[in-house]
């Protein structure tokens, strides 16, 4: 193998597969980067056997061959390398693969690229395609609320569900339940519904980045894989990325018959403000089980109403804060873990926020005004205690 690639072409490369690296495994191969060539192309590629990541790199391909080096001392090899072509050499009969950049001259030792696991490819299965600035966006209000506790394997995923020309990801902790849906232009033969790790769709939407194409979604035919291809521009060093994760087997809740379909009280606030209240009064919440009051005054129809937002911890002292807000019912107090509101306010991109509550020991619903796409449920906090 030999192949020669600008420095930054290769440190965006290794960027993107380089988080897909297991950090635990007792295989050591697993802690390495794939090196080789395929299509004319530097092919990286990582895996921890959950996720697999590929990137095909711009690159001169002088000769073929492949290889696996040590992903970390590669990593902040090229990372350290000044701005200019880096060659590299393998040598096949003992794996070692030689570095060169300006400079600087290394050598790296490998392991054997037929030690590495393969990673499928989306050669065949079910296809389909979604804009990715939708995709990216819809993950993104989704994922955060995905269990991160292990105990409940099949919440740590995210229910994947395309039927006709709608898709929907939903996601539940327990504690709060995020809901997207969008309906496409186009519509899917097959319905598809697989949940997927939570993990592996937050890391598919940092590595998409601002790609403006298609996502193309390949469910592989025994339906426990599915893959991910993101195509990049043309002025991009990467040709494409392809991510690979295993599916979650197991059924998801029942998501409608969580969310409520009626509620007494409608507040609707500006987003910008509420999450800033929201954060001061976490300052003091956070060393009291989080608890943030919300207290919704009565008012009259056609008058602005008054929200009231306040924490309390013993031992430091207590804020208050009031703001404006429009509101349909009557008043009433709830209290909402303050880090679960500040998660949700972070992902809006809407102008107001519409908070729908029934009573103190009901969930609450957070819907951004003007995006009928978006549902999001939270868990109240007994006012006299953590819950």
């Amino acid at each position: 193998m030999r192949i020669t690639c600008k420095q930054e072409h290769l440190a965006r490369g290794m960027g993107i597969v380089g988080r897909a690296v297991s950090s635990r495994s007792t295989l050591p191969v697993l802690s390495n980067i794939f090196l080789g060539t395929e299509e004319g192309a530097l092919k990286l590629a990582a895996t921890n056997l959950e996720i697999g990541v590929t990137a095909f790199v711009k690159a001169t391909v002088q000769e073929g061959g492949a290889t696996t080096v040590p992903a970390k001392l590669f990593g902040d090899l090229v990372s350290q390398s000044p701005p200019e072509n880096i060659q590299l050499t393998l040598d096949e009969q003992n794996q070692t693969v030689h570095y060169r950049c300006a400079s600087v001259d290394a050598s790296i030792k490998g392991i054997d690229a037929a030690e590495f696991p393969i990673i499928p490819t989306a050669d065949e299965g079910h296809v389909v395609n979604v804009p990715a600035p939708l995709f990216k966006q819809m993950i993104e209000q989704v994922a955060f609320a995905a269990a991160v506790d292990e105990s409940r394997p099949i919440l740590t995923g995210v229910l994947l569900k395309w039927v006709e020309n709608k898709l929907t990801l939903a996601a539940a902790d327990g504690f709060r339940l995020s809901l997207r849906t969008a309906h496409l232009d186009h519509a899917v033969e097959t319905p598809i519904e697989v949940i997927v790790p939570a993990r592996a769709l937050s890391e598919l939407a940092r590595i998409a980045g601002d790609a403006e194409g298609d996502i193309q979604l390949t469910v592989t035919p025994n339906r426990n894989q599915l893959l991910f291809r993101i195509n990049t521009t043309e002025a991009s060093p990467i040709l494409y990325v392809e991510l690979v994760t295993q599916l979650i087997e197991g059924k998801f809740p029942d998501i409608q018959r969580l969310i409520p379909t009626e509620y007494g009280t409608r507040t609707v606030m500006d987003s910008a403000q509420l999450l800033r209240a929201v954060r001061r009064a976490h300052i003091f919440a956070r060393d009291a089980a989080n608890i943030i009051r919300i207290v919704v005054a009565d008012s009259e129809p056609g008058t602005p109403g008054l929200v009231t937002l306040s924490a309390e911890a013993s031992e430091l002292g207590e804020n208050e804060e009031e703001l404006i807000a429009s509101v349909e019912g009557s008043g009433m107090e709830v209290a909402f873990n303050a880090k679960y509101l500040i998660d949700v306010l972070n992902i809006l991109s809407s102008a107001q926020v519409a908070l729908e509550t029934t009573s103190a020991s009901t969930p609450g619903v957070v819907k951004a005004v003007g995006s009928e796409g978006f549902t999001h449920v939270i868990m109240p906090m007994h006012l006299g205690g953590s819950r």
